[in-house]
């Protein structure tokens, strides 16, 4: 029973982390006071003000308090379901406006072609929103991607170092553990899916680390 399934982490393993820390995140820090001032009456984005305020233990934050409060988990890089929702909601706004593009490095952009020619089915799991990883890959270097992925998981799915969240997607996608290959750069994630019984492979894009998982450079160097 081979591998039918390939899922991928995002930040530095399919695009570089600076590009969503320099361009997306410094992106978003800027323009979340204008962006919840301007749409704090849309259902979506009032639902987040409200999960913050829940979150934050601070029921009668004002927008500019609420600004303040995701502006700081930005900076703590906190994986909360609320920022993250907000964060694909202004990062939408950047794509369409041609604020910049998505940044995919040229080696995963040939290899989801190849693994897609060949009936392998590819995910994207990312503490980033579904819908910022629609954003990413839709308006990459090389073009709309997303007709290439069977789907995409975050955080509702689970915490991305727990074994459930790696369950979770094993449910979804009626695959056995052995047919499904995780990648990720980083080792507590892939520890949680092999805990689940999936295969792992470490991406150390920069330099090889210690590590007691198979490892790879780039995604030429994966041989299924």
């Amino acid at each position: 029973m081979g591998i039918r399934a390939i899922v991928v982490d995002t930040a530095g393993t399919t695009t570089d982390l600076s590009f969503i820390e320099d361009t997306l995140f410094s992106y978003s820090l800027e323009k979340l006071p204008t962006f919840l001032e301007q749409h704090q009456n849309d259902v979506l984005v009032d639902s987040c003000i409200c999960d913050v305020r829940d979150m934050a233990l601070e029921p009668d934050a004002d927008i500019a308090r609420i600004a303040a409060i995701l502006q700081q988990w930005i900076k703590d890089d906190r994986k909360a379901t609320p920022l993250k929702t907000l964060q694909g909601l202004i990062w939408k706004q950047g794509y369409d406006e041609q604020e910049f593009t998505g940044h995919i490095f040229p080696d995963f952009i040939e290899a989801i072609k190849h693994y897609t020619e060949n009936n392998m089915r590819v995910y994207s799991f990312s503490s980033g929103s579904v819908d910022a990883q629609k954003l990413l890959f839709a308006h990459s270097d090389g073009g709309d991607l997303t007709p290439l992925f069977s789907g995409h998981f975050d955080t509702r799915t689970g915490n991305k170092t727990d074994p459930q969240a790696y369950l979770n997607i094993l449910n979804t996608t009626s695959l056995s553990p052995k047919q499904v290959l995780f990648i990720s750069d980083r080792q507590e994630e892939l520890k949680a899916a092999q805990a689940a019984g999936i295969n792992v492979c470490l991406m150390s894009r920069d330099t090889e680390v210690s590590s007691q998982y198979q490892q790879i450079t780039s995604f030429k160097d994966l041989s299924l």
